[in-house]
């Protein structure tokens, strides 16, 4: 139950303490799946806690990243409070300022614990699709020659700018990175490497990071004028051929269920669904 004295109020940077101790309770949160930390966005727009005399009991934050999307990054709530009263208590306050802010905006999530699947569809979100987990059968691997019409070289902190760029022809204003979290996933990497034309204009790139399991490749764009060239079965046996032996035989990636274009890509690569998923959940603020 949510008492007469607790308060929703804006997170700021001297709540890190305090959230970090809430995130002990890993059953009642809900994390994005970010290159940032939740607590680096502390001080970001959109950014909520329930404050009960001081002590806080829940937090949620969904700043824009990238522009007019809201991802739900965080949600979070101690365990003496009940899941329905303290997403209420957040969401009512939030969705009020997030639309009057920027009417634009999509709220939105991925999905990776079945209680917040439930919270999100009884609070008017919907199903948008769901990204499916692949990994790749090292045994079924086809290694794929970069065509002498390109090039591909590791990727450059200077490339950043011209990376974000085909990021967002890629994958247009819902789905593409912008240029901090690209920023943020360059330095996380483990291998990142750019396709370059005859021009020395970047026209693909992947970056994957490294886990205890092996490697992840997390991002794979190719600009749309590119595509159909072999830019990105390129990229991809450039990046499986120069993984260690650990990360090349457990390398996964993530892809949308309904991009058929992708899974026919990995699956020539010699990746196969895990049969994993994790939904995607969009408000739809008309209902």
């Amino acid at each position: 139950m949510i008492h007469l004295n607790t308060k929703v109020r804006r997170a700021v940077p001297q709540d890190h303490y305090q959230i970090a101790n809430l995130l002990f309770h890993e059953s009642h949160t809900h994390r994005h799946l970010d290159w940032q930390s939740v607590l680096d966005w502390l001080g970001a727009q959109n950014f909520w806690l329930l404050d009960e005399h001081g002590f806080i009991t829940a937090a949620f934050a969904c700043p824009e990243d990238p522009a007019d999307v809201a991802w739900i990054r965080l949600f979070t709530y101690h365990p003496h409070l009940d899941l329905r009263d303290a997403w209420s208590a957040l969401w009512e306050n939030a969705q009020a300022e997030i639309f009057q802010n920027n009417p634009n905006a999509k709220v939105s999530a991925i999905i990776l614990k079945s209680w917040f699947q439930e919270i999100l569809l009884q609070n008017n979100f919907e199903q948008k699709q769901n990204i499916a987990l692949l990994r790749l059968r090292i045994e079924n691997f086809k290694s794929f020659f970069t065509p002498s019409n390109f090039r591909i070289r590791h990727m450059q902190e200077s490339d950043l700018s011209s990376v974000a760029d085909v990021d967002f022809k890629a994958f247009g204003s819902f789905w593409h990175n912008s240029f901090d979290s690209i920023r943020f996933a360059y330095a996380q990497s483990v291998s990142a490497t750019v396709a370059e034309n005859e021009l020395n204009q970047i026209i693909g790139y992947q970056l994957s990071t490294g886990n205890r399991f092996g490697a992840h490749l997390a991002r794979l764009a190719v600009s749309p004028e590119a595509q159909g060239r072999g830019v990105a079965s390129a990229l991809v046996s450039h990046l499986i051929q120069n993984l260690n032996s650990n990360q090349n035989s457990n390398l996964s990636v993530n892809t949308q269920e309904d991009n058929l274009a992708s899974l026919a890509l990995y699956k020539k690569l010699g990746f196969s669904k895990t049969g994993e998923y994790f939904p995607v959940l969009i408000y739809n603020k008309g209902l």
